[in-house]
This record gives structure tokens, sequence and C-alpha cells, in this order.
């Protein structure tokens, strides 16, 4: 399919006369007692992970498709589908789509829209997650809380199209409610029970820990990488290099860079550690899955440091 949406049109650093206005907003009590009850869930499977009443083998098994899940994020979700940092093969589009539907972190139609939006109205009001509201509200309080009328509005000018044109992430779009109980929760938790007789309980429970920890993770760069860290890039931005978020992240906490640079498929500077999403995509580009990978050049990265950082780059 060709990619009918301009990244750099997109996602560059937009200036906007929205400003942060306080504003009361309204609790969605269905998404907030789902996300409560998959934390409380998601603990008790933790505990029996801590207390070794799960099979070791259900175990690895979560940790590995909770592993692959994230690289869907910030591989799928992020860099191809947000920001057109490369191009995929049919069958890495389709791989990653799935394993973003397992996630279980909303359509990825939906991912796609909030983020662009959070790149092109950063932490003002029209961002969904703006971090000006707060460390709770932008790590996950915005899901739980009815969007404020310059999200809404904002959200509107949103250029979908590209996503639009792709039948299998409309599909996704289209049978999301049902999805979300078969790929995240009701196949993961019968291969277990099926394949080397874990209890349904345990299998259950590890499901609802894989899933809220990767949810927490995911947000964990609208929170900590727009609070926490330097800017060597940009120091006019919120968003900062934060090297935990990267270790916990695959790359994805390099967040200064990123959103001086929101086109470039490695999401850091070229050579910054802990950035394993990175390294696996140069592994998909070796193998033919990947292809016309962006990057920033060493100049113009150099010509954002000397403008604009704070600094702290290695540079200095």
């Amino acid at each position: 399919m060709e990619n009918t949406y301009a990244a750099e049109d997109t996602d560059k650093f937009e200036e906007t006369k929205i400003k942060n206005e306080p504003f009361l907003s309204r609790i969605l009590w269905i998404p907030a007692t789902i996300l409560t009850t998959l934390h409380l869930g998601g603990m008790y499977g933790w505990y029996l992970v801590f207390t070794g009443r799960l099979l070791f083998l259900t175990f690895v098994f979560d940790a590995l498709l909770g592993h692959l899940c994230g690289l869907s994020i910030t591989i799928g979700a992020h860099r191809l589908f947000s920001h057109r940092s490369f191009k995929a093969k049919k069958p890495l589009r389709l791989c990653l789509l799935l394993l973003h539907t397992i996630s279980a972190q909303n359509s990825l139609w939906a991912w796609v829209r909030d983020h662009r939006q959070h790149h092109k109205y950063s932490d003002t009001d029209a961002d969904p997650h703006n971090s000006n509201r707060g460390f709770f509200f932008s790590h996950i309080g915005w899901t739980m809380l009815k969007k404020q009328p310059e999200v809404q509005k904002y959200a509107r000018k949103i250029d979908m199209s590209d996503l639009q044109a792709d039948p299998w992430i409309m599909f996704q779009k289209r049978y999301y409610v049902i999805l979300y109980f078969i790929f995240p929760f009701l196949i993961p938790t019968a291969i277990p029970y099926y394949f080397w007789n874990e209890t349904l309980w345990n299998s259950f429970f590890m499901c609802l820990a894989r899933n809220v920890a990767e949810t927490n993770l995911t947000c964990m760069v609208n929170s900590f990488a727009h609070i926490y860290g330097t800017k060597p890039y940009n120091k006019n931005m919120k968003a900062a290099e934060n090297k935990y978020v990267s270790i916990f992240t695959k790359g994805e906490g390099w967040h200064n860079y990123h959103h001086m640079f929101p086109w470039d498929c490695n999401a850091a500077e070229l050579g910054r550690d802990y950035n394993h999403s990175g390294n696996i995509l140069a592994f998909l580009e070796r193998i033919g899955q990947a292809y016309d990978l962006k990057k920033a050049t060493k100049e113009m990265t150099m010509n954002s440091v000397r403008k604009y950082g704070d600094g702290t780059h290695p540079f200095y």
C-alpha cells in the first residue's frame, strides 16, 4: 500500500495557541472499572508468580508473549503505523497487528490517532495525555476520564487516511470489542491450560499480570519521559531523555530526541544504548521485512544540539 501519510508534516513540533486551562474531567466509569479490575487481578497474578504457585512454563510463555507484544507497540504501533518511519512487508504488518491486538491497548487506529495528536499538540490541552495535568493523568488517568473539549476538537484534524485504507486495520477497529476478549485473554489463558495442564485460574490471572505490565511500561513514556530527564536536543520541549525508561521500554525513553525527530526509525540518536527495538528493526531490515528506514543525519542532530539543547549532550 502506498504511504499516504506524510510523517514530517504531521509529527513535527507545532507551535499552537492552545493554552493549558483548568478543566475538571468527568470519570468514565466503565473504562475506570475495567482498568481497576485489571490492575487488581494483575497484582494477584504477580502474587502467584512470586509465591511459586504458577508453573514455570506458564511464566515463560507469558513473559515471551509480553515481550513480543511490547515490540508490536514500539516497532509497530509507534514507529511504523504512527510515524511511518519505515515501510514493512505484509507478513510483518499483519504480525505486528496481531500482536498489537493481544496487547489490549485499544484498537490500532485509536492508538495511532492519539499518538499523532500527542505529537502535533504536545503538552497542551489538545494533547490526550498532557503531562501538565500531572503524573497520574499522563500515565494512565487520561484513559479513565472524558476527553476535554480541546482534545475532541483537534482529534478531528488528525489525518488517518492511511490507516483507513488498510482493510486489516479497519477490521480490527470494527470488531475490537470482540477481539479484545478473544486474543489478549481467552486464547492466552487456554494455551497453558490445554498444553501443559496449568490451572485455568492461574493461567487467567497470569494473563492479567502480563497485560498490566505491558500497559504500564507503555505508559511510562507518556509520564516519566515527559517529566524526568535531560533535554540535549531541545530544551523547550517537556519530552526528555530518560535512560531508565529506555531500559524498560526497549528503547522508547530517548524522548527528547524522538520529539525533535519523530520520523527517525530508531527513535534515538544512532549509537544510543538500550535501544532493543532499534536492533530488532535492523534485523528485520536485513531479512527483507522492513525497508526504506528513515534516519536523521549526524549534521541534523548536532545542529539541534547546538541551537536548542540544554548542554547535556555528550558532545559538550
